[in-house]
């Protein structure tokens, strides 16, 4: 078995008020994901979201459903979003073949029995960022290329926050129960991602941070807007936000971050927005 998991309870505000950086980092921050021959997964509690990653390099690796959840198979009651940050590769769904170039995605429903993950070159391996949730209908397998996403424009040069969101998995673009993903870039010059901050009560979130160079970091910010808090987060490293919490982040150079979501709706706009001069 080449699966590991570990699961994560879902704390109030209250309690994360009294924590401190160690605690902050072991109860939100997801690091080591990307490791080569391993499918890796953290079981979030919040809307039983789940974050992991699979790299095949030297043969294919299955998907495994996992005792946590008490199902023959991992999509019997649960839905999958992928996106390749990695080589090209092949994720192969109930012997249907599905190729993934580098930053390409692929939205798996409820209901299929078999998803396997391989790479075109060992040298240069796929690697498969995978986010889950639980699903109450199954919809069809849609694959998401460069130019089948949604593109906005958002920020300026002015405030440091220029960026291009590409929105992936989304209802506009793919059936789903409740599973969103996207990827936020940020241009040159510019550090600040989801600024003005918001919060949404209604689904929580999860960042996955990539093209952060070896030697910057990005500083992200969450908690309840009048008690902030923040972590410091590597390359390949995601962060869990909670319903309550703000999730936005500054970075030392510009980078890139994938985002997904699950909860109440799917209305992309349901925010609640945060004034820049009022947060503590």
């Amino acid at each position: 078995m080449n699966t590991n998991y570990e699961v994560r309870y879902a704390s109030g505000p209250e309690a994360v008020k009294k924590y401190d950086t160690q605690a902050l980092r072991d109860e939100f921050l997801v690091k080591d994901l990307m490791v080569a021959d391993q499918v890796k997964w953290v079981y979030s509690h919040y809307d039983r979201f789940m974050v992991g990653s699979a790299v095949p390099t030297k043969g294919s690796l299955v998907l495994e459903t996992l005792d946590t959840l008490k199902s023959e198979n991992f999509l019997d009651r649960r839905e999958l979003g992928i996106i390749n940050i990695g080589g090209s590769g092949i994720v192969t769904v109930d012997g249907v073949e599905y190729a993934l170039d580098h930053k390409e995605a692929l939205y798996v429903g409820q209901g299929n029995k078999s998803v396997v993950f391989s790479s075109k070159s060992s040298s240069n391996p796929a690697q498969y960022y995978l986010n889950s949730t639980p699903a109450h209908k199954a919809f069809p397998i849609k694959k998401i290329g460069i130019n089948d996403v949604e593109v906005v424009e958002l920020g300026s040069p002015e405030t440091a926050n220029a960026r291009t969101l590409r929105k992936y998995i989304v209802n506009s673009v793919v059936d789903v129960c409740q599973l969103q993903m996207g990827m936020t870039t940020l241009k040159s010059g510019s550090v600040w991602n989801t600024m003005p901050a918001h919060v949404h009560d209604r689904r929580m979130e999860v960042y996955f941070y990539i093209e952060v160079p070896e030697d910057q970091a990005v500083c992200h910010f969450m908690g309840q807007p009048n008690e902030t808090r923040h972590i410091w987060m590597a390359n390949n490293e995601a962060v869990i936000s909670p319903p309550w919490s703000i999730h936005s982040g500054s970075g030392t150079s510009n980078y890139t971050f994938i985002w997904g979501m699950a909860g109440e709706n799917l209305d992309y706009s349901d925010m609640d927005m945060c004034a820049i001069n009022e947060m503590r």
